[in-house]
């Protein structure tokens, strides 16, 4: 069941990340005001990230693959591509996509500018995105 939880959120999460980007591109080449709503996009958009971090990680200690770490260690995990997928690279670069959401949600409120709020957002969130869209299980995100 959390296996389902963490892929149904998973689609949440993408699709929010990519309107922040999308809004964050079109504010900033628009040089439009930062507004209320500006705002609430990258702050929805880290709450839902740090709720599919939390459902990750349960997933993660849960998972067959990682049972399959505990039996037979990091050596023999690492040869298999799919379980190194699902032990390390997926879950490190979910990790570093999600700092670098908090980081930029961080520093664009210390930015005095609209342009530079629209800028910090688009830069760290769009590296978040990239990061994210990296290490997609996608053949078992695309096998229905």
């Amino acid at each position: 069941m959390i296996k389902m939880l963490h892929s149904g959120w998973a689609y949440i999460t993408l699709i929010v990340l990519i309107f922040a980007v999308v809004n964050a591109i079109i504010g900033l080449s628009s040089k439009k005001d930062f507004k209320e709503k500006d705002l609430r996009i990258p702050l929805f958009t880290l709450i839902v990230s740090h709720i599919q971090l939390i459902i990750g990680i349960i997933a993660f200690f849960v998972s067959a693959q990682f049972q399959y770490l505990r039996e037979n260690g990091m050596g023999a995990a690492m040869k298999e591509p799919e379980i190194r997928l699902a032990i390390v690279e997926h879950p490190l670069m979910m990790i570093l996509a999600i700092v670098a959401i908090t980081v930029g949600f961080t520093k664009h409120k210390k930015q005095s500018t609209d342009n530079g709020k629209f800028k910090t957002i688009a830069l760290y969130y769009g590296v978040a995105l990239l990061f994210v869209l990296s290490r997609i299980p996608w053949s078992k995100w695309l096998s229905f």
